[in-house]
């Protein structure tokens, strides 16, 4: 990953639970989507921020992100977004 851009947790399943204030898609909450937009958030922020989302997260839920998560990084979409443009 590169030191100068971490790429947002961001995979286009933008829903909050009611419960834990989480998002279905990235397990964060709507406070930290607000901070991964704010250019003053640091590197070591957001890398320490992924790591606790990944932490909320388990089982199919986890695995989906991470494939889908990676995906992005590579390609620079989400699985989900490329689903949508192969419709």
């Amino acid at each position: 990953m590169s030191k100068e851009k971490v790429i947002s947790p961001c995979i286009s399943i933008c829903k909050t639970d009611p419960v834990t204030g989480y998002c279905y898609g990235c397990a964060r909450t709507n406070a930290e989507k607000k901070l991964w937009k704010d250019e003053k958030v640091t590197f070591e922020w957001k890398i320490k921020n992924l790591d606790e989302l990944t932490s909320r997260m388990k089982g199919w839920q986890l695995d989906t992100f991470k494939e889908s998560y990676d995906h992005k990084i590579r390609q620079g979409i989400s699985l989900y977004k490329k689903s949508l443009l192969e419709k």
